[in-house]
């Protein structure tokens, strides 16, 4: 099988790398980072103090934190883990939730591959939210390949969210995906499930099959390990060159040619050129409770905005439905322009009814902090496991073209009342938005989501003395707890 040179041009880490700086804003150790971006035009309880120990902070000397962390709320209980530990090591919610979207990459790629793409809410205490839209671009090449791809946009939407909102350097964020990928995960049972469901047509790609069989070929299952050093290489790379690496360095390249072998139709310059959008959440406020939710291109936020707006009396899909007929063709680069529109629609009180065809599948998870900051996001590739591919030898899926699959709901929201705050991120497809509306209906009143119907919620209630999380119990997902 024919080698790249993607593991091979990792640069080493150095002993001499600098301690971690915690500052608001930017921070100094993402500086080459910021200006690549530039260039590219179940229930946690506050019940103990907070103590420190000395602990290895990713190769850095710091603290470990023991009582309340924060909360962590995820589909796959590695990935939460994952987040929790960031929480334990004094990052922030942002920290936490970058790490566990590129952790998600590792042990559930079937829904939240590197190739694929989302959205997320982020917001300091006290403070409105802001939307961040990073969802799968369609390449432009004329004459695409037998399957064609999305540009893989996870990586640059989790690292502007994560500069704007976090603490440390982003690398430190993706060191503990590579360490999954290197080391193995456990295969767990919503990756086995997605296996089962897709499993026919996923094997046929060679790359695939070497990485999700067993022994004897069938796929792996529940409880099984999964190493993937390809993508272990993959994520070393991004950590040590920077996120810009991929998308105008000499890994863009890499990517690219891989993609284009397994019929993506993508190009270096694609992945140069499609940038995530930020701004301002769509907004709700009813009595002293103010939601923000995800704007438009994600527009699962909308509908869901359009449920609690109307206090349950709207459908969030036939919301969308009718947003989406009239604004068809919704980009990253539109978000300022989509979110106004949005906003103008929900502030007169205007739903729409229609119907969406079947919708692809997403993942969610949601942060909180012991500062208050929190977390929403939705993630998808598209289609399970995206088109059934890897780029070459990089180890990562490529999400379905948006040009050929239809949008899929991707909803989350923050809600704030005085010093408290509620995350909370939905998944479901059909049933994303209404579900999500529902949630924030539910944590509006102080109660804990129930989900029902397709839709499945995952949340976090904080009332200024605890924070409680929840997952949806028909799931495979982890609500952390405190750090002991």
């Amino acid at each position: 099988m024919e080698r790249t040179d993607v593991q091979l041009a990792v640069r080493p880490q150095t002993k001499t790398t600098p301690r971690i700086s915690r500052v608001a804003g930017r921070v100094p150790g993402q500086a080459l980072g910021a200006a690549c971006l530039s260039a590219l035009t179940a229930c946690s309880t506050v019940t103990a103090p907070l103590q420190t120990v000395g602990h290895d902070l990713f190769g850095h000397t710091s603290n470990i934190l023991t009582g309340y962390v924060g909360t962590v709320v995820a589909d796959e209980p590695q990935a939460a883990l994952t987040g929790r530990d960031v929480l334990a090591r004094g990052g922030n919610a942002a920290d936490a939730a970058a790490a566990v979207g590129m952790a998600l990459a590792v042990t559930l790629p079937s829904r939240a591959s590197l190739g694929g793409g989302g959205a997320c809410v982020a917001s300091r205490a006290g403070q409105p939210a802001q939307s961040f839209v990073f969802l799968p671009v369609a390449g432009s090449a004329p004459n695409a390949g037998d399957r064609p791809a999305g540009v893989p946009m996870t990586p640059r939407g989790l690292y502007l969210m994560q500069l704007r909102y976090g603490s440390v350097a982003f690398g430190d964020t993706v060191g503990p995906a590579a360490s999954l990928a290197r080391n193995g995960v456990t295969v767990s049972r919503a990756l086995a499930s997605d296996l089962v469901a897709v499993q026919t047509a996923l094997l046929a790609d060679e790359n695939v099959r070497a990485t999700f069989t067993r022994s004897d070929g069938t796929v792996v299952q529940a409880g099984d390990s999964l190493v993937q050093p390809r993508l272990s290489g993959f994520l070393d790379r991004i950590r040590g060159q920077g996120v810009g690496d991929l998308y105008d360095g000499a890994l863009s390249h890499v990517f690219a040619d891989g993609a284009a072998k397994a019929g993506a139709g993508l190009t270096a310059d694609d992945l140069r050129v499609s940038l995530p959008g930020q701004g301002e959440a769509l907004h709700v406020t009813q009595g002293d409770v103010r939601a923000d939710f995800v704007a438009p291109p994600a527009d699962g936020g909308f509908g869901a905005a359009s449920v609690f707006a109307s206090r349950g009396a709207t459908s969030g899909q036939a919301a969308v439905a009718a947003w989406r007929s009239s604004h068809p063709d919704g980009s990253n680069n539109d978000a300022g322009a989509l979110a106004g529109a949005a906003q103008s629609l929900l502030d007169s009180g205007v739903s729409g009814g229609g119907s969406l065809p079947a919708l692809p599948a997403s993942t969610s998870f949601v942060v909180t902090d012991r500062m208050g900051g929190a977390v929403a996001c939705a993630l998808t590739d598209g289609n399970l496991f995206g088109t059934g591919r890897m780029a070459g030898s990089t180890g990562v899926m490529l999400a379905a073209s948006p040009a050929h699959a239809p949008r899929p709901l991707l909803a989350a929201a923050i809600l704030h009342r005085g010093g408290s705050v509620a995350a909370l991120a939905a998944s479901g497809q059909n049933g994303a938005a209404t579900a999500l509306g529902d949630a924030a209906l539910a944590a509006a009143r102080g109660s804990m989501p129930v989900s029902s119907g397709a839709g499945r919620v995952n949340a976090i209630l904080c009332d200024g003395q605890s924070c409680r999380g929840s997952t949806d119990e028909r799931g495979a997902g982890l609500a952390t707890g405190d750090v002991r």
